[in-house]
């Protein structure tokens, strides 16, 4: 069930670009990672410029006056080789800031039955996006130890580890809105295999330029699918069967 049932949601995920209520958020998603992107590569050349001096003196080459233009010439290739590896956390910030939109999209269209989710207030997913981009950042950081040992495995130790993590916070956002953090950190546990796959499947494209820009969105949409998929019986058409929030506490 769990590869169908991801490639299934990612599927509808795309199929909904037709609906302007969700291209609207899919179109300003990418935008904005586009310009945390650019952001972010003209902070770092800017950086390399000050650092670099205007003339360098090189064994056998002598004085080099070309290393500045080489710095501004290459900053495309700067921003494709950085979107690699910034995307991970510029795709968590991004879902994040449009998870509610996304999929309130998303169930209004395909799971019409469901009565309105209870959003997170602005304070509390404010400080899951913190607390996980400080997790985010360690882990690659320590993963850098396994990308010099492995070093031929280091792409797929690079996905293995960024589709953990996406996977745990992508589910528990969407699940969270309908079951509370406590449940919700039961579900991802029930199903951590199947979250894990399909997080992989996530960050896979994140490493490649230009395609990586569109997944924060449509990722936050599969995982939508993915949550009710998981949770809801397969028997079920007519009303819904998961806990409110109010419930929990109540």
């Amino acid at each position: 069930m769990g590869i169908g049932l991801i490639l299934r949601s990612f599927g509808l995920a795309i199929g909904q670009l037709s609906d302007r209520r969700f291209r609207r958020v899919f179109f300003l998603g990418i935008a904005l990672a586009l310009a945390l992107l650019i952001g972010f590569t003209a902070a770092f050349a800017g950086f390399l410029d000050w650092m670099v001096p205007e003339k360098l003196w090189l064994p056998i080459l002598g004085e080099v006056t070309w290393i500045n233009d080489l710095v501004s010439w290459g900053a495309l290739f700067l921003m494709l080789f950085l979107s690699i590896i910034l995307m991970v956390p510029v795709a968590s910030a991004i879902t994040s800031m449009f998870l509610d939109e996304v999929a309130d999209a998303v169930e209004a269209k395909h799971f019409p039955d469901l009565p309105q989710a209870t959003k997170v207030p602005f304070g509390e997913a404010l400080r899951d996006t913190i607390n996980f981009l400080g997790v985010l950042v360690g882990a690659n950081v320590l993963a850098l130890v396994l990308y010099a040992l492995f070093a031929p495995a280091a792409l797929f130790i690079f996905w293995g580890v960024n589709g953990f993590l996406l996977g745990r916070e992508y589910f528990t956002m969407v699940a969270i809105r309908w079951v509370g953090r406590i449940e919700a950190k039961k579900l991802r546990r029930r199903y951590t295999g199947t979250i894990w796959i399909a997080g992989i499947l996530m960050a896979m494209p994140l490493s490649v330029p230009f395609l990586n820009l569109v997944i924060p969105i449509l990722g936050a949409a599969t995982f939508t699918h993915l949550y009710h998929g998981l949770t809801r019986p397969r028997h079920e058409t007519g009303s819904l069967h998961h806990p409110r929030r109010s419930d929990l506490t109540g």
